[in-house]
């Protein structure tokens, strides 16, 4: 299972009514969220069922009531899934179904039957094609520019100096995360590129949450309730006792998540 970030772009608020100016009523903001993918990887329900089941009984309270989104991507155009006993199974295990990514059009129109989002599968738009130009326009030799170096401007780290409480959640968007107080059980912590913490983790931290595995993870106290890398996760019933309560980097190695102690 791996995770999939949701940009909501809008940003607008309800005014009028009726051509009259009134209280506003409603407000929608633009925002940012992390949905959990279910990713198939064969079409046997029963197989995926189970070994969700076992994930599951690992932390259930990390699992109780998350929206998902199901991902067919891996799946061959021809292999066929019973979508709505997936979805009616995933309810049953306490899941949220919210979107449809991947699949054949039958799929997409039976996601839709079951109120779910028919998402893209990829995040970053294509370019459009440019229209060709009709005009014929001359052909210049091109001048030579003056060669000037600049360096690449600073990407400044997200610094929080103040406890991580349960509930709480910080994002640092495009760039790393440092936090110099603790993260508490139940707090959140996430960022686009490293995360450091220089206290005691207890909570969760996801690095990479746009998908780079280069990310890491470090923390001076390893007591978290979960880690991820680019949707690459371990929860705490994983972790191993010569690792808990010690200085510790996470990072990726062929496609496993390593945790070692420094």
């Amino acid at each position: 299972m791996a995770y999939i970030f949701l940009p909501v772009q809008s940003n607008f608020m309800t005014t009028q009514s009726n051509g009259r100016n009134c209280t506003a009523a409603v407000e929608i903001k633009g925002s940012s969220v992390t949905l959990p993918i279910v990713r198939l990887l064969n079409a046997d329900t029963a197989a995926v069922i189970t070994q969700l089941q076992e994930r599951i009984d690992q932390a259930p309270d990390f699992f109780r009531g998350a929206p998902v989104v199901v991902d067919l991507s891996a799946l061959a155009d021809e292999q066929h899934i019973d979508l709505e006993t997936l979805v009616k199974e995933l309810r049953q295990l306490e899941m949220i179904p919210v979107g449809l990514r991947g699949g054949s059009e039958a799929l997409r129109q039976s996601a839709r039957s079951l109120n779910l989002a028919c998402l893209a599968e990829s995040a970053i738009p294509e370019p459009r094609p440019q229209k060709p130009d009709t005009k014929v326009q001359p052909v210049e030799s091109p001048k030579p520019e003056a060669q000037t170096t600049s360096p690449p401007p600073a990407s400044h780290a997200l610094l929080i100096t103040q406890p991580v409480r349960s509930g709480q959640r910080v994002y640092a968007k495009g760039t790393d995360l440092i936090v110099m107080s603790s993260v508490g059980y139940g707090a959140e912590i996430m960022a686009d590129g490293h995360i450091h913490v220089y206290n005691t983790l207890r909570g969760r931290a996801l690095a990479g949450v746009h998908g780079d595995t280069e990310c890491r993870i470090f923390c001076r106290d390893m007591q978290a309730e979960l880690v991820s890398i680019a949707g690459h996760y371990r929860i705490s019933d994983d972790l191993e006792e010569e690792v808990r309560g010690k200085s510790v980097q996470i990072y990726m190695r062929d496609s496993a998540l390593i945790i070692e102690s420094f």
